[in-house]
């Protein structure tokens, strides 16, 4: 496994690539419900892009929700590593879970 700098740094060049898939800072702010210093700040800093909106960039640019955090959603998974969905706070809520259709005529 690499060390934690390394993937520090491997999610840090995804972020910027992401950011310059939507067409560069004020765009990413845009989608990521940002400011556009705060897209600066945190390209600077070297950080990850925030949690939060891993799912819906992946949409906008192809680019991997592991790339962008493998931290969270690891490559041998193809969803968050808690839960099934999603960011991670979606997928520690209770799910509902209702009668399948093919069993409702059983049903007294």
């Amino acid at each position: 496994m690499f060390d934690e700098d390394h993937q520090n740094r491997v999610m840090s060049e995804a972020f910027g690539r992401a950011v310059d898939a939507l067409g560069g800072q004020v765009p990413a702010a845009d989608v990521m419900k940002r400011t556009q210093s705060a897209i600066s700040k945190r390209l600077r800093s070297g950080k990850p892009i925030w949690h939060d909106v891993v799912i819906a960039v992946e949409a906008l640019t192809k680019i991997s929700r592991h790339e962008l955090r493998p931290d969270i959603y690891p490559l041998e998974s193809s969803g968050p590593a808690v839960g099934t969905e999603g960011t991670p706070a979606e997928a520690t809520r209770p799910r509902a879970v209702g009668v399948p259709e093919a069993l409702k005529g059983l049903q007294s």
